[in-house]
């Protein structure tokens, strides 16, 4: 019998289009960086959503959002929400649909006057996509001990602002961020639901499914510096032109992913001086590579290594790469896994289970609390941009299978 009815899903899409209302970008979508004027807009969304339902809500040192239904104090908390922040021009539902069900889904199952045995925290991540500074599950991996903070705080984005002054302007202490062991003892399980960035389930096909883990990813950052000069008068053999070898960048990350079974993308470029009439004298790019093992990964960046300075060798350009970030393959909790099976099937839904190349706040906590994945089918597949969606039949059946998995883990 479904936890919740017609009433909580529309609960959910009013909740959902609200927040849908932040961040959208003239040149198409939605942006909303971490640390902006959009994500403090997004987070007081969430404070408002929190306190509108009763939910004691907080902010932590690492600027993790977290709204309580239950005793905080008991501990053994079950977890479950996403994150608010987006990637530039992205997609409405990546993110934002895991915490608008999540809030829908403890409201629906309040106003049924079902009670927690152990407290639930609906939560919202700061900066999962790591889409102004590169660091992706910024406050998952900041409130494990997975990222250090020490490392990062000199990082710039764009328009040269760091990480320290950017969080500092946002009320957060820079000296503080890191490591929060109170906080991380007191979670007993995550569950995130969210939209599927693939077309698996739409082939299946099945409204939901069920994550098994998560393929080991990283990110790499190239620069290859050669001589900057006319584009007119320099003759072709006199040239030293970083952005050959930043075209056999491209080119070897396809090659090497398909031969080593993974994915690979060079998204992100620049160029310097960046002039129509001028050869650029350097070349910054960052490579995102992931494979469904770890050997697979290495080979694969061990591979495009050799090429990229192959082709600097060819072009007479220096070249560095260096690993900006590395995530591990997760596989998450069995027993998680095989509830969220049940109660895909006592709804009366298939229960496809399956892997998925995207990291997720879920797989940066699963190293150390139990965790797991319910995933909302995409008739795209698209992702990262604004063509992602989610129908609202399949939304609310999302919302349904996370209410009763609520209900079952944490309530009476």
């Amino acid at each position: 019998m479904r936890a919740v009815g017609p009433e909580a899903t529309a609960d959910l899409l009013d909740v959902f289009a609200a927040l849908a209302a932040i961040g959208r970008d003239p040149a198409g979508g939605w942006t909303r960086l971490a640390w902006t004027d959009e994500d403090r807009a997004a987070r007081a969304w969430f404070l408002a959503q929190a306190d509108a339902r009763g939910l004691p809500a907080e902010r932590d040192h690492n600027g993790n959002l977290w709204a309580w239904w239950g005793d905080r104090a008991a501990g053994d908390a079950l977890v479950v929400g996403s994150h608010l922040d987006t990637v530039p021009c992205g997609g409405a539902y990546d993110g934002a649909l895991g915490v608008a069900s999540g809030l829908a889904a403890v409201s629906a199952l309040a106003g049924r006057g079902v009670t927690p045995r152990r407290p639930v925290a609906v939560a919202a991540f700061a900066d999962e996509e790591g889409g102004r500074f590169g660091l992706a599950t910024f406050g998952s991996r900041l409130l494990t001990g997975a990222l250090d903070a020490g490392q990062v705080l000199g990082r710039v984005d764009a328009a040269g602002v760091g990480v320290a002054e950017a969080v500092r302007a946002d009320g957060l202490d820079p000296g503080r961020l890191g490591p929060d062991p109170a906080r991380l003892e007191g979670i007993g399980q995550v569950l995130e639901l969210h939209v599927e960035q693939g077309r698996a389930l739409a082939g299946i096909p099945a409204p939901l499914g069920v994550a098994t883990g998560i393929w080991p990813h990283g990110r790499w950052r190239l620069v290859a510096e050669g001589r900057a000069d006319h584009a007119g008068t320099t003759r072709l053999a006199d040239r030293h032109d970083p952005t050959l070898v930043l075209a056999r960048a491209i080119e070897a990350a396809r090659e090497e992913a398909a031969r080593h079974g993974g994915v690979a993308t060079i998204g992100r470029v620049e160029l310097h001086p960046n002039a129509t009439n001028a050869i650029p004298g350097r070349v910054t790019a960052w490579l995102d590579a992931r494979a469904p093992r770890q050997a697979d990964l290495d080979a694969l960046v061990d591979a495009w290594c050799d090429e990229v300075q192959a082709a600097a060798g060819r072009h007479g350009v220096t070249l560095m790469v260096q690993a900006e970030s590395a995530s591990p393959a997760v596989t998450f909790d069995a027993g998680l896994r095989g509830h969220l099976v049940q109660v895909l099937g006592r709804l009366g839904l298939p229960a496809p289970e399956l892997p998925t190349a995207a990291g997720h706040d879920a797989g940066a906590l699963a190293a150390a609390v139990p965790a797991g994945m319910l995933f909302v089918r995409n008739p795209t597949g698209a992702s990262h941009t604004p063509a992602e969606g989610a129908d609202d039949g399949d939304c609310g059946l999302g919302l349904a299978a996370l209410a009763e998995a609520i209900e079952e883990l944490a309530c009476t």
